[in-house]
């Protein structure tokens, strides 16, 4: 499955800067590990869906030096003029292979603030030189999906179709919009390459144009209808909307003596409600019951829950731009952090970053996420450190199971993991969501393990590790 680059510069300039220091100070060696968790929920919601894993895998799978990336690096000058990297260091760079432990939360997992969505175990060097586009995956991808499980959410039970290509953020965040949509729970999208790479049901109707480029909307319609008998979807905003509804039911009778159907009509501007409504009667009075209304034109999970609640008489829904720009909040606050290293007798030195802002505190360890779950419902989230250990029965004594979040992806740079199928992953995020609001929780946080907070506690106050 492509990505939009493969290349090892898909990253921020300090990170080479602090990779040529450690090989400099012969530290690049050093084992290290790192977490990505980002630390609030988007929109000012109370959950977010992991998404953007299988685009990493393949980023790391092609992940190496090549001589005109380095040729690149070449010409990069210091203040004085003097090249920036020696050539050992980009020899260095040239033979570096990819060669750390990653654990990552599978896609489509509702996850919540301050968990470890990622862990990548290894060389310090080459956790550094990762960091800027594993969170630009993650990030993007999991803001979309998010957004998509909202929209979806309030369209229930009605299908919601992604048409946002046009406005996206250039063909790349596109293409991951599109994917990230469709793992949200979208039944569609508009994006034929979307469809071709990921596998998504590729879906769309007309554009006015083509209503116009005929002598008048009759015309235009019957056209459309003998060039695509079986796919008929007719727009009918473009000059008059109950004139349009009224021209696409005489298509309609046309293609039912033809043994065809008028598969729907689509809204794109005007009153959605009342011209729904509307439409609803016209078309069930003529005997289309199953004409269903497509609705278009700047619709989110606010418009879409507004025209619900206002009688829209509305059955599929076409979100675009505020879908895939994440428009109400175009980013995630998503980081990296180095939480333990390995000190010359090969002994963990657990880190943490401290704050003056309690929520930017990081936690030390080597770090692990434990779901509990109760019937068809979560229990709680616990964040624990691997090396020291969790006790299930006296955190959730009442749990009938529990399941930690991190699954392997790579050991020693090899990929251990099969990435499931899209719709399988649809069905994850649509499973997860369910469990999590049977859960009842307005507010869900994940909790420390004792131990890791006690251990939190002793360092942020300058103790030693161990203990």
């Amino acid at each position: 499955m492509p990505t939009p680059t493969f290349s090892p510069l898909l990253t921020d300039f300090y990170q080479l800067a602090m990779a040529f220091s450690y090989w400099q100070l012969n530290k690049h060696q050093q084992e290290a590990v790192f977490h990505l968790f980002f630390r609030r929920h988007p929109f000012q919601g109370n959950y977010t869906i992991c998404c953007g894993l299988e685009n990493i895998i393949d980023f790391i799978n092609h992940w190496k030096f090549a001589e005109a990336e380095l040729n690149y690096l070449r010409t990069l000058k210091s203040p004085a003029n003097t090249p920036l990297f020696t050539e050992e260091f980009l020899k260095f760079l040239a033979e570096l292979r990819f060669s750390c432990d990653i654990d990552a939360i599978p896609e489509g997992t509702v996850v919540f603030p301050h968990e470890p969505l990622l862990r990548i175990k290894g060389p310090i060097l080459q956790c550094q030189l990762l960091e800027t586009a594993l969170i630009n995956f993650i990030n993007f991808s999991s803001l979309i999906a998010t957004k998509a499980t909202r929209i979806c959410y309030a369209a229930n039970p009605n299908p919601v179709i992604e048409f946002g290509l046009r406005r996206a953020q250039g063909p790349d965040g596109g293409l991951l919009a599109s994917r990230a949509a469709y793992i949200g729970g979208c039944t569609g999208t508009s994006n034929v390459l979307a469809g071709q790479l990921y596998h998504i049901p590729a879906m769309g109707t007309q554009a006015h144009s083509w209503i116009m480029a005929f002598d008048d909307e009759l015309s235009a319609f019957a056209g459309f209808a003998k060039a695509m008998p079986t796919n008929v979807i007719l727009l009918v905003d473009t000059y008059n909307t109950l004139q349009g509804i009224h021209n696409a039911i005489k298509i309609g009778k046309t293609l039912h003596e033809q043994g065809h159907k008028l598969l729907a009509i689509r809204l794109d501007s005007g009153d959605l409600a009342v011209l729904s409504q509307a439409g609803r009667k016209m078309l069930d009075a003529a005997g289309f019951q199953e004409t269903q209304i497509l609705a278009s034109g700047d619709l989110d999970e606010y418009s879409i829950a507004n025209l619900k609640a206002n009688g829209a008489a509305i059955d599929l829904w076409g979100v675009g731009t505020r879908l895939v720009t994440a428009y109400d909040q175009p980013a995630m606050d998503f980081v990296y952090k180095l939480s333990a290293i390995k000190n010359a007798a090969q002994q963990w030195d657990y880190k943490l970053k401290i704050s003056d802002s309690p929520n930017k505190t990081t936690l030390p360890g080597i770090l692990a996420t434990r779901r509990y779950f109760q019937g068809g419902s979560f229990l709680g989230d616990v964040i624990y450190d691997v090396e020291t250990g969790i006790d299930d029965r006296a955190l959730f004594p009442e749990a009938e199971h529990q399941a930690d979040l991190l699954v392997p992806i790579f050991r020693g740079g090899k990929q251990v993991y099969t990435s499931p199928e899209i719709a399988m992953l649809q069905k994850q995020c649509i499973e997860q969501l369910k469990a999590f609001r049977n859960s009842g929780f307005d507010q869900y946080a994940a909790k420390l393990e004792p131990r890791l907070l006690d251990l939190k506690l002793r360092l942020s106050t300058g103790a030693s590790y161990p203990l």
